[in-house]
């Protein structure tokens, strides 16, 4: 990293926690990783300021499963962009990088000269995890509400989860004439995380209505306090995380926890692309193959094109 990229703590999510309010958190900044991915398609600008709020998001939730699980984001809608796609593959111990891939399917002939968020139509936004072999993935969605994916992911938690969520992503496309097109993107995220009764001691024992009305004042509180936070804070690079939380937090006792780093990576491989095929007999294979004699798969996230003998694919490829 540059020392710039060391003062921004790009490609790293930051977790921390409001001790008084019994509030969680997480702070991300992307740059290479969020260009990266844009990169491996030539996607309209609306298309890719959709992908870089999705991708933030990701980052955010990703970071807070188990390592080696599996987070998957997806929204589907009948509007102009089609579908949003991400993966978080968590890392398998805290020193190296998780791994974030991206891509979008849009109809390039219905993108109007709207607003992102005006791309996407009537759908729904789902959550897939994945906790690895052996394990039944967990998933469930939500209507695509608001007006924005981040209050999407807000409504999905409430619905689905009873968790007060709330998520601010700030992204934007800089030009310059050596770089070019240069996206920035992150995010901050807050989850309240109300204390049971049980977890209180006898000298916090109150009833039901006043812990919920406490509740309340708390989340209200902090979420004013997360309303200050401007742009050039979140984007970096001349406020640190660190000192953003205080900045905004610092009479709730926030504690700030060890970063996660990510980065850009996809999974697709040759061997995948067999195994993928290895259902198909005979006829089926004759039915893909190309002019050419080939049987060819382009991967959805990297671009990534594969050409085979479709001698060696199938149930009867060696």
């Amino acid at each position: 990293m540059t020392n710039t990229s060391n003062v921004a703590w790009d490609e790293q999510v930051l977790p921390f926690e409001l001790r008084t309010s019994d509030i969680r958190g997480r702070v991300v900044r992307l740059d290479k990783t969020v260009n990266d991915i844009l990169s491996q398609h030539d996607y309209p600008p609306q298309v890719e300021s959709l992908i870089s709020e999705m991708v933030i998001i990701t980052a955010l939730l990703g970071s807070m499963v188990e390592p080696k699980w599996k987070l998957s984001l997806q929204v589907q809608t009948d509007g102009p962009v089609r579908m949003i796609a991400t993966d978080y593959y968590a890392a398998e111990d805290g020193e190296t990088a998780a791994q974030i891939r991206a891509y979008a399917s849009y109809d390039k002939a219905r993108i109007t000269d709207g607003a992102p968020f005006e791309q996407l139509g009537e759908g729904y936004f789902a959550v897939l995890v994945d906790q690895g072999q052996g394990s039944k993935p967990y998933q469930a969605l939500a209507p695509l509400s608001g007006s924005s994916i981040a209050e999407a992911a807000e409504g999905y938690f409430l619905a689905s989860e009873q968790l007060d969520t709330k998520i601010v992503v700030e992204h934007g496309e800089t030009y310059t004439p050596n770089e070019g097109s240069h996206w920035r993107a992150a995010g901050i995220v807050l989850q309240h995380l109300p204390r049971s009764r049980k977890e209180m001691s006898k000298s916090e024992e109150i009833d039901e209505r006043t812990h919920a009305r406490r509740t309340d004042e708390d989340w209200l509180r902090v979420n004013t306090l997360l309303g200050t936070v401007e742009n050039l804070e979140l984007l970096g690079p001349f406020v640190t995380p660190p000192d953003l939380i205080w900045r905004l937090f610092n009479e709730e006792e926030p504690a700030v926890y060890e970063p996660r780093l990510v980065k850009f990576g996809c999974t697709c491989s040759e061997e995948r692309v067999r195994q993928s095929l290895s259902i198909y007999g005979v006829k089926d294979i004759e039915k893909m193959t190309t002019n050419e004699g080939t049987v060819t798969a382009d991967c959805q996230f990297c671009n990534r094109h594969f050409v085979l003998d479709p001698s060696t694919v199938g149930k009867d490829g060696s």
